[in-house]
């Protein structure tokens, strides 16, 4: 298996997608509704900042991902199409326009992200908070993902999330440990497990996500879904990486959709409970069934059963 430390992009053929990620333009009467909302309330969506395969269809049912604290990080991860620099100062309105959107858009389950702040202290944790009270306090009756970064490991910061109390709070491990240097650089692989370790002794209902065509093994890929599913993980996302640019990492291969139904089989028998595994599958793909404790688990028992019989 080559090492990605070792290969650049020029170096690898170039290689055509699949049929199978092929995806439709974003059209519609919703779709264009959901993009009057974001340019006239000055929100950044990760949908359109990650380049997401599936915009059209999660705009065309009238929901979003919503990017906070700006959307430029402090850090370079080779997979992310989100600029790095210096952000802009904090913009303690923020909480209050997501909130004001998310009613607009009369949403039932909504997803926010963030970029990495970690030139400021609490790493974002406040404005966090603030974002997930004022979306719930005007949205009463909308559920909430949050898919959060690592705050450094940073117990106080953490616990801003669990204290808010959103209904999923999600926290991507993105690849297997061994590549992990190359694909999340400031990031650290057992340090990501120890915040959904933490996040699940506080009662949250906990998530991550894995991207594969980037150099991982089979038997890596089984071993970060095991090593989930110790750290308390509920739900687990597993996606084709497509590169954002010439200057991000390049795919070393594309997985076969049969692939990932092996791994759907694999998360499911080390014990998780919502197993999400295709090649356009993102984090927040379907993110309103992973609200739902056994809704994963139950479909595939009675998928088995079905064989069975």
């Amino acid at each position: 298996m080559i090492e990605l430390a070792v290969v650049s992009a020029q170096e690898l053929p170039k290689r055509t997608k699949p049929d199978w990620l092929r995806v439709k333009l974003p059209i519609g009467e919703s779709y264009k509704h959901v993009r009057n909302l974001v340019d006239t309330h000055k929100l950044h969506t990760i949908c359109e900042s990650g380049n997401c395969p599936n915009m059209g269809e999660c705009w065309g049912a009238g929901t979003a991902t919503f990017m906070i604290l700006g959307n430029i990080c402090t850090r370079s991860c080779g997979f992310c199409a989100v600029a790095t620099g210096r952000p802009e100062a904090i913009d303690w309105d923020e909480p209050q326009r997501v909130a004001e959107a998310i009613h607009l858009m009369k949403v039932k389950h909504a997803v926010i992200t963030s970029v990495d702040r970690d030139e400021v202290k609490d790493g974002g944790s406040i404005i966090w908070y603030n974002t997930i009270k004022a979306v719930k306090s005007l949205n009463p009756n909308t559920t909430l993902e949050t898919l959060i970064p690592d705050f450094k490991g940073q117990k106080e910061n953490i616990q801003r999330i669990i204290d808010a109390a959103p209904e999923v709070v999600s926290h991507n491990i993105e690849t297997v440990e061994r590549l992990t240097r190359q694909v999340r650089i400031q990031a650290k692989y057992w340090r990501s497990m120890e915040v959904i370790k933490i996040l699940k002794e506080g009662g949250m209902r906990t998530k991550s996500g894995i991207m594969l065509g980037l150099g991982e093994k089979k038997e890596e890929v089984i071993q970060t879904i095991k090593d989930l599913a110790t750290a308390g993980c509920d739900v687990v996302t597993i996606g084709q990486y497509l590169q954002p640019s010439k200057k991000h990492l390049p795919v070393h291969r594309f997985v076969h959709p049969d692939e990932f139904a092996e791994f759907r089989e694999a998360g499911y028998e080390a014990g998780l409970d919502y197993v999400e595994s295709g090649p356009l599958v993102r984090s927040s793909y379907h993110s309103e069934r992973h609200v739902i404790p056994g809704y994963g688990k139950n479909a595939w028992l009675k998928e088995k059963e079905a064989i069975i019989s």
